[in-house]
């Protein structure tokens, strides 16, 4: 479990966190989210998981995280926005768990796709494009992105 400010800073890291990403809890706090991403990760994900939170909604997705020491490792995670009493968002919290290995191949599948999609192009336009895609394929399947996590969990 984690939290950030707004900006995705890490405020709080569990145990479990810091075992996973090979981070003290020095090294963590205050830190980018994003110092555990992997660069097989497409930006759209991402892209799509700050639409959702800033918005206040949730999120699931599969992330793929690579700890300090190299290691690679595929979570199942679980984005919310934190509020405060007036209903502002203050932050964000993360759950995560760890995710059906039968999905993975399909997840891996999409997400190269969009990374191809997204090679050789600026950050939040290859991004945004990729995103755009995901969600174009996932239409033709009568889908959204809500309903493709979730049948890849059910599937499993």
């Amino acid at each position: 479990m984690t939290k950030t400010d707004l900006q995705g800073r890490l405020t709080y890291a569990n145990d479990v966190f810091l075992h996973f990403s090979a981070l003290t809890e020095d090294e963590a706090i205050g830190q980018p989210h994003n110092l555990i991403r992997h660069p097989e990760m497409p930006g759209g994900v991402f892209a799509l998981l700050w639409e959702r939170v800033q918005a206040g909604k949730e999120i699931f997705a599969y992330v793929k995280n690579l700890g300090h020491d190299g290691v690679a490792y595929w979570v199942f995670a679980h984005v919310t926005p934190t509020f405060d009493g007036t209903g502002a968002i203050t932050g964000y919290h993360s759950m995560r768990r760890a995710p059906r290995r039968s999905a993975l191949p399909a997840v891996e599948r999409v997400y190269a796709q969009m990374r191809a999609l997204e090679a050789g192009k600026p950050a939040r336009p290859a991004a945004q494009e990729s995103l755009e895609w995901l969600v174009g394929q996932l239409a033709e399947q009568d889908m959204d992105y809500d309903a493709w996590v979730w049948s890849l969990e059910a599937a499993a």
